[in-house]
């Protein structure tokens, strides 16, 4: 089991406060109970994404993310994805906010598939309902910091980045050689995942790499490195990795909730304290908007995409 602590969010808000706290001091990982979020949304966007990969690779490429543009949004196959270099062992679909097409890198409409008609409403209720939970849980960090409850909220997202992915992983062999996804850290504020019944999370403390198993009626939350940045290194954006070694295909649905596109993160007014990352990245170093630091990070991932439908953004 994991070690990782269960936090309800519908405790009483200095208790949420202290718990969020500790845990992103302690690990930046944490299981959240108590959302709210309805389980039958939670079923039909688990039924309608098993649809979509059902589909022939013919089919489900009819909403690849070449036809998305500088959106970035649809499909992309196994291995279609890069993490650290590496290709990952899975396929997935990319969504967002649902806006008109502005030639914004990844701002404008969604790709759904025809032929699951159900899949689209799903997904964009889903986010309505998962911006409100990231708020909620955002207003806890900003407490657990001493800041006004709506410290975030009336600010860095008031208007925020809102990005979601679907991913499916086939079976991995015990000896393959790759990761469903490779070691990373989450580039933003906040990332709220929610986990079919399949372990593969992979979480690295302090006490070294752990498993985050599906909790049933949880999320798994974790922070970017935009809070880390925030904080000086007090709240550590923490590498994690998936390899799916269950037998079973798995899915997995990531909502990343981040700073608007064109605000700065500079450290937040308190006392800053912290440790060396992972990776000996300073992230103190950054200057710029989060969209410059979101570009240069996802321009890597899909560097061929990046490539046709970025040209001339930062690198």
């Amino acid at each position: 089991m994991s070690t990782l602590p269960v936090i309800d969010l519908s405790q009483p808000d200095d208790q949420v406060a202290d718990q969020i706290g500790q845990a992103c001091r302690d690990n930046g990982f944490f299981y959240l109970s108590g959302h709210g979020v309805p389980p039958e949304l939670i079923k039909r966007l688990d039924s309608a994404a098993r649809r979509f990969f059902d589909l022939p690779e013919h089919v489900k490429a009819e909403i690849s993310m070449e036809r998305g543009g500088r959106a970035w949004r649809g499909f992309f196959p196994v291995g279609g994805e890069l993490t650290s270099g590496r290709p990952d062992l899975k396929e997935g679909v990319y969504f967002g906010r649902e806006e008109p097409a502005s030639g914004l890198p990844l701002r404008g409409p969604n790709l759904f598939p025809e032929q699951v008609p159900e899949l689209g409403p799903a997904v964009l209720e889903y986010l309505e309902v998962m911006t409100r939970t990231a708020q909620r849980v955002m207003s806890g960090i900003a407490r657990s910091l001493g800041l006004d409850p709506g410290y975030f909220s009336t600010g860095y997202t008031a208007d925020p980045t809102v990005l979601f992915r679907v991913f499916h992983y086939p079976p991995s062999e015990p000896d393959a050689d790759g990761w469903g996804v490779g070691e990373h850290t989450d580039y933003g504020l906040l990332t709220l995942l929610l986990q079919d019944d399949n372990a593969g999370l992979q979480v690295h403390t302090r006490d070294g790499w752990i498993e985050a198993p599906p909790i049933e009626g949880t999320f798994v939350c974790n922070i970017g490195d935009m809070l880390d940045k925030l904080t000086g290194g007090l709240y550590r954006s923490t590498p994690h990795r998936v390899r799916n070694l269950s037998g079973n295909e798995r899915l997995s649905f990531p909502f990343f909730f981040d700073p608007g596109w064109d605000c700065e993160v500079p450290p937040l007014p308190y006392t800053p304290g912290g440790r060396a990352r992972w990776d000996g990245q300073d992230l103190r170093a950054f200057t710029g908007t989060y969209g410059d630091y979101l570009l240069s990070k996802v321009s890597k991932v899909f560097p061929q995409l990046g490539a046709e439908v970025l040209p001339g953004e930062s690198r």
